[in-house]
């Protein structure tokens, strides 16, 4: 049956009413939480600060000559690269630089090695003591260096390896294997024990296990033990003036250190900055590169579910 065209047309339903909606009503910024957020900013702000801008002025300082260095300014006007290439020019820093890489890659290769092997022992293996070894391993690394140092001294000459590089290399694990041991132990202690039961079901040898099952998961805290590793030693300083006597067996903070002038009273301000500049923009860029790796070998095993 046809409708009536003369009929009212039908009235139109009523609005949906939203029972339980998960739209919020954007929180009022009252007083009090406008002033407990203002003064958070402040604080990072504060922090950034006093983090950043020494570097900042080190670079600032690497860029100025004369007595341009004794002026007090926060932007070059004028750059001046000249105490770059005075760096490489006037002493062996090339040189430094070089011994710096080959003694902390090498301190890097031991440390993880040694490391995954020894946390494998620890993690994995049974034996009476287990616990109080791996806490005498991470005691060894709050003795400060100069406690060691004349024992240090007399082992490095019964090897003869005085003012050579396999002195610093011997030395510097003394702090940097302790924390690799100790990372890599808690987080290889998190790794499912199913995996390494099937890896013994088919045949592996405690090797095939280590390099094949557990070192593909363990990327995470392999990058940061490597990299805390690698800056401590191209930092280290007491060691490495110690245990090396020539220009050509220093590292680069002996280098910086041992810098002179045109004469015995002048310090070269712009070139130990340009050298400070030089060394520690690469940490600074593997630091950025590889962080969200390093909070996540750090915070590995620190929570269980």
């Amino acid at each position: 049956m046809a409708d009536d065209p003369k009929s009212p047309p039908p009235s139109p339903l009523p609005p949906a009413i939203v029972v339980g909606s998960t739209a919020e009503a954007p929180r009022r910024m009252t007083p009090g939480r406008a002033l407990r957020k203002t003064g958070f900013f402040a604080l990072v702000a504060t922090i950034v600060l006093y983090a950043v801008f020494p570097f900042y002025y080190a670079i600032l300082t690497s860029l100025k000559s004369g007595s341009e260095l004794f002026r007090v300014d926060y932007f070059p006007f004028k750059w001046e690269f000249g105490n770059y290439a005075s760096v490489f020019s006037g002493q062996p820093f090339g040189t430094n630089i070089l011994n710096s890489l080959i003694v902390a890659v090498a301190v890097v290769a031991l440390s993880l090695f040694l490391g995954v092997t020894a946390a494998f022992a620890l993690a994995r293996i049974q034996f009476r003591g287990r616990s109080a070894l791996l806490v005498t391993i991470l005691g060894v690394s709050m003795f400060p260096q100069v406690a060691v140092l004349s024992g240090m001294f007399q082992l490095i000459r019964a090897l003869h390896q005085f003012n050579h590089l396999g002195a610093l290399v011997i030395s510097y694990m003394i702090f940097t294997l302790p924390f690799t041991v100790w990372v890599l132990t808690t987080f290889m202690r998190e790794l499912p024990k199913e995996l390494e039961e099937a890896a013994i079901l088919d045949g592996a040898s405690p090797w095939v296990i280590i390099t094949r099952v557990f070192m593909p998961l363990m990327w995470p805290a392999l990058v940061t033990t490597g990299l805390l590793a690698f800056i401590a030693a191209w930092n280290e300083f007491l060691f490495a003036l110690t245990f090396t006597l020539t220009n050509d067996k220093r590292t680069v903070p002996v280098g910086i250190a041992v810098m002179s002038g045109a004469s015995a009273h002048e310090t070269p301000w712009g070139n130990i900055m340009a050298a400070s500049v030089i060394v520690t923009v690469p940490l600074v860029i593997l630091v950025l590169i590889f962080q969200r790796r390093i909070v996540s070998g750090l915070t590995a095993g620190a929570v269980k579910g």
